[in-house]
């Protein structure tokens, strides 16, 4: 079973292997959101490659991306539902743009976390703008 913020780093890394390449910007960006934000304050951050392991070998089951996000689903509360789908939108727009097989495992999420299409527009919005470059 996995806690919340191991949830929260699951769908980090789901969303950043989803084109099959976890890029550097990704990486990066999951780093500093596990030390910046305050859902992580008690997260001890040398777990995070163990964390990321424990998720790789869940997705290598069969069928693993539908008993990772039950996972994710039972060990978030509702209240960090839309936090969940905004972390895992800032770790697929890291990049600069957001590739196919990132839109379609954002979907997934969202429909997993039943998180309404109007605030998962947002929420999506929110991350694009935050991750603009000239």
């Amino acid at each position: 079973m996995l806690d919340h913020q191991e949830a929260l780093i699951s769908l980090m890394v789901l969303v950043s292997a989803a084109d099959e390449h976890m890029s550097d910007r990704e990486l990066n960006r999951m780093s500093r959101l596990v030390t910046e934000l305050p859902v992580f304050t008690d997260f001890d951050v040398t777990k995070l490659p163990e964390t990321a392991q424990k998720c790789a070998a869940i997705l290598a089951k069969e069928e693993g991306v539908e008993l990772l996000l039950a996972e994710v689903v039972a060990a978030l509360p509702a209240g960090l539902r839309e936090t969940a789908y905004a972390i895992a939108c800032d770790v697929a727009a890291a990049d600069g743009r957001v590739v196919e097989p990132e839109m379609e495992i954002l979907e997934i999420i969202r429909h997993y976390l039943s998180i309404d299409r109007l605030i998962a527009a947002g929420i999506e919005r929110g991350a694009r703008a935050r991750h603009a470059r000239i």
